[in-house]
């Protein structure tokens, strides 16, 4: 269970479950956000209380063990295995394309927001919405949250979703298809637009982020949001430097642990120095 403080109640699961023959899909990870609702006026995450309290507490120095254990407790693994290596590293190899379904202009705005903020903060991903769904690679499907279920059973089969329902009562779910190089060719994100900006905005954030490659949720890194126990609403700057080792040129779409570790220590002085400048962090 993730608990955030005040109002919401939230957790996480990493799912891998076998592949569609049909669709040829090699590998389905899922990470599923449950959150119970909220009311809060539509907002920016810099405009919401909950987001601003966290920003002014947000521990920002880390060493370089503090960093890459979280890189790899998040990069590698899942949290719940069903099928499907999850000993490689997971990742877009190009440019990653956003297109949102929904009706509700307001959510869509926040949730430009949130993809132009990644933008901003991760170097070597090129990441950006997109108006058509044909050319997209990420799919964000916007849906109420007595349309949840359905949406679900949709996307994953009837079968799947009564068993995604009965165990997690879901309200925010992603999941990403991968080819046999590990390399991520499409990722689906269900968000709910009904419970609240702080909900909304903290579901997009981790599905978002965790549909490029980091699915695996742990416990004992106190500072993601990959977390159980932590709730953020923003892009934060230990999350930052995940995804700014994950997408380095360097770090590779199917590298084991131990091939990454050969080239960390270059690629983490790069991403300090990146995360240190678009954020203004001292010394």
């Amino acid at each position: 269970m993730r608990v955030a403080r005040m109002r919401q109640r939230c957790r996480t699961m990493s799912a891998f479950v076998p592949p569609s023959p049909a669709l040829r899909i090699t590998l389905l990870a899922l990470a599923v956000l449950t959150c119970l609702p909220e009311a809060a006026p539509i907002a920016a995450a810099g405009e919401l209380p909950a987001v601003a309290s966290r920003q002014r507490a947000e521990k920002k120095s880390f060493t370089d063990n503090e960093i890459v254990e979280g890189f790899l407790k998040t990069a590698f693994g899942a949290e719940y295995h069903l099928a499907g290596r999850v000993d490689r590293i997971r990742k877009f190899d190009g440019p990653v394309r956003v297109y949102a379904e929904s009706d509700r202009a307001d959510r869509k705005t926040q949730l430009a927001r949130v993809v132009a903020d990644i933008a901003h903060r991760v170097q070597h991903l090129d990441i950006a919405m997109i108006d058509t769904n044909e050319a997209a690679n990420v799919r964000v499907k916007l849906v109420r949250d007595r349309d949840l279920f359905r949406t679900i059973s949709s996307f994953y089969g009837a079968e799947k979703a009564r068993e995604i329902r009965s165990s997690l009562d879901p309200q925010c779910l992603s999941g990403f298809r991968k080819n046999d190089n590990f390399e991520i060719e499409h990722s689906d994100v269900i968000l709910t637009v009904d419970n609240g900006d702080f909900t909304f905005l903290d579901c997009a954030y981790e599905e978002l982020l965790q549909s490029l490659g980091p699915i695996n949720d742990t416990a004992s890194v106190p500072w993601t949001m990959f977390n159980d126990n932590v709730s953020m609403g923003y892009f934060d700057v230990y999350d930052q430097y995940i995804l700014n080792l994950l997408y380095d040129p360097r770090i590779k779409a199917g590298m084991t642990v131990a091939e990454v570790k050969a080239v960390l220590p270059a690629v983490l002085k790069d991403g300090r120095a990146w995360v240190k400048r678009v954020n203004d962090l001292n010394d």
